[in-house]
């Protein structure tokens, strides 16, 4: 089978094409005929050598992989031919890959893989640093960082839902515009001002009730300026390759406080707190209440060009890989 291995670590040019032997599910697994594959920033991370505790090389990598069953293992309740996307802990930017059935959710009809490639991990991310990390209610503003990338344009459309006032940053005039579509009341482009006095000005000198960060770096520490009196911000990444850091005394002083999430560690510690929300989020998506925003599509051949579209801000929503 055909699949990209990242060679050593370092820039797009070290994700490499090969061909490996289809992997057999062992017990409790099963083997999926990949349709698509999703791409995020934590797969570029890890290429660089930067993610905490990610693979060595050589490795294939890739979390999230959408197909259709082909071979079951021993104990593994599932059927060859079922629709479903997996969450998986590398393997995924591969013509075949095996993940635990307990992992799997199961794909509609009327869902095309490379939009259930792009719900796992941006939707369960971002409804987890709203809601079960970030304790968001009715009424309160949220500020979403990257509000048209593919965490971000989960987390505009759960604020709206829930009925939040959404304040979200970009980079450009198209990407804030269909965070606006998407639910994003005060659209703020990053690269024109400031965006902590664009919020102390949009709310009076007041802040917002909660940050979502997957930057770190200066976005962090201008985050929790920007937050109100007993205000939080979710930590969820480090895109800017630089950890978000903070004066205890800043939190101290301002009551504020910060809290750390990342999907894959609260997985494998309590995968049915983190997986709960699996049945509601896929109600909404099958009612149009929610949608995923697939912007650009690969061949999995072309891997090391998706990965410098995603470093070079070019694109938005979810960036997907097709074998």
């Amino acid at each position: 089978m055909q699949a990209i291995e990242v060679s050593e670590f370092g820039d797009a040019s070290t994700l490499e094409r090969v061909e490996r032997d289809q992997p057999e599910p062992g017990p409790g697994e099963v083997r999926i005929d990949v349709e698509a594959v999703g791409v995020n920033f934590a797969d570029v991370m890890q290429r660089r050598g930067h993610y905490h505790g990610g693979p060595q090389p050589r490795y294939v990598p890739g979390m999230e992989a959408a197909g259709t069953i082909d071979a079951v293992g021993e104990g593994a309740d599932r059927e060859v031919g079922d629709r479903v996307v997996a969450m998986v802990d590398g393997g995924a930017y591969a013509e075949y890959v095996t993940a635990p059935a307990l992992s799997l959710f199961d794909v509609p009809e009327s869902m095309p893989f490379a939009a259930a490639a792009g719900f796992p991990v941006q939707f369960l991310t971002a409804h987890h640093c709203l809601h079960e990390w970030g304790g968001l209610e009715g009424g309160e503003r949220v500020l979403v960082h990257a509000a048209a990338g593919g965490v971000g344009t989960a987390a505009v459309q759960l604020a709206d839902h829930a009925g939040a006032e959404v304040f979200g940053t970009a980079s450009t005039a198209e990407k804030l515009s269909l965070a606006e579509r998407l639910g994003c009341d005060r659209p703020i482009n990053y690269t024109e001002t400031d965006f902590a006095e664009a919020v102390d000005d949009l709310t009076d000198g007041g802040g917002v009730d909660l940050v979502l960060d997957g930057v770190g770096g200066e976005t962090f520490r201008e985050s929790v300026d920007a937050l109100a009196p007993f205000g939080r911000i979710v930590a969820y990444g480090a895109a800017s390759g630089e950890p978000g850091t903070v004066d205890t005394a800043t939190l101290l002083f301002g009551n504020k406080s910060v809290e750390g999430f990342h999907l894959g560690r609260a997985a494998a510690s309590d995968p049915e707190r983190v997986f709960a929300p699996v049945g509601e989020l896929s109600r909404l998506l099958r009612e149009g209440e929610l949608e995923v925003i697939v912007g650009q599509t690969f061949d999995l051949a072309d891997a090391a060009e998706a990965h410098r579209a995603l470093e070079d801000r070019e694109t938005t929503g979810k960036v997907v890989l097709e074998p």
